[in-house]
């Protein structure tokens, strides 16, 4: 499930803003990150770097990101007037620019949530057209592009583990796009990034919830 380019690639996705990159992507960013949370946060702490540093309040970026996390599509009239809808929601957010990061691509989010002693860190990238990457979740490297279902598992790295949950997968009759697999220390923390075709059953994801060497699972569906 390599990146492929398409018309809407090119021509960009239906949406609410001046640009693809600065709002189509930053919206699809935040509500990755809010899926990959679970929920709205109560807080959120949002940094942007690079070009995004100097632009974000005058692309209105700050308005896009805060409506992902609202939960909003790219294509939502309600972006606009994202703050204060995350004002009635409850939503406490604050935003800060860091320029010249040479280790980030130029249009790079950090967004870091809290609600009720729970915490995420989440940082994507805006690739143009409406395109996004989140490369890192909580420390943790991935390549994930929302444009697929994807499943999320922190899970103990004990012998055959990741070898016996694609087979779970494969039973389902579901495809593999993209793996990886990020671990704390050999026989640590495991933490598997999976692209699929098409959603898992849920009796499935409970199943592997249930196993006594997994941690976590995380059912994300395509972003918008």
């Amino acid at each position: 499930m390599a990146e492929r380019s398409s018309i809407f690639d090119m021509i960009g996705p239906v949406m609410i803003g001046p640009s693809s990159s600065h709002t189509a992507g930053v919206v699809r960013i935040g509500l990755a990150a809010r899926y990959i949370f679970g929920e709205q946060p109560d807080v959120a702490n949002i940094t942007f770097y690079n070009s995004f540093a100097t632009t974000y309040e005058g692309h209105g970026s700050d308005r896009a990101v805060i409506a992902g996390l609202l939960g909003y599509a790219t294509d939502d009239d309600r972006i606009k007037n994202a703050f204060d809808h995350a004002k009635e929601a409850h939503l406490e957010f604050h935003f800060k620019g860091v320029g010249n990061a040479g280790i980030y691509h130029p249009n790079t989010i950090k967004i870091n949530m809290e609600k009720q002693g729970k915490t995420l860190e989440v940082l994507g990238i805006s690739r143009g057209g409406g395109l996004i990457a989140i490369r890192e979740i909580d420390g943790f490297s991935c390549n994930l592009s929302g444009q697929y279902p994807t499943l999320i598992i922190e899970a103990g790295d004990v012998k055959g583990s990741i070898a016996f949950i694609t087979s779970v997968i494969a039973n389902d009759s579901v495809n593999i796009g993209t793996m990886s697999v990020n671990r704390t220390a050999k026989n640590g923390t495991a933490r598997l990034f999976i692209e699929i075709d098409s959603e898992i059953k849920p009796i499935s994801l409970e199943y592997l919830k249930q196993l006594s060497w997994v941690h976590e699972v995380k059912a994300i569906p395509v972003v918008t």
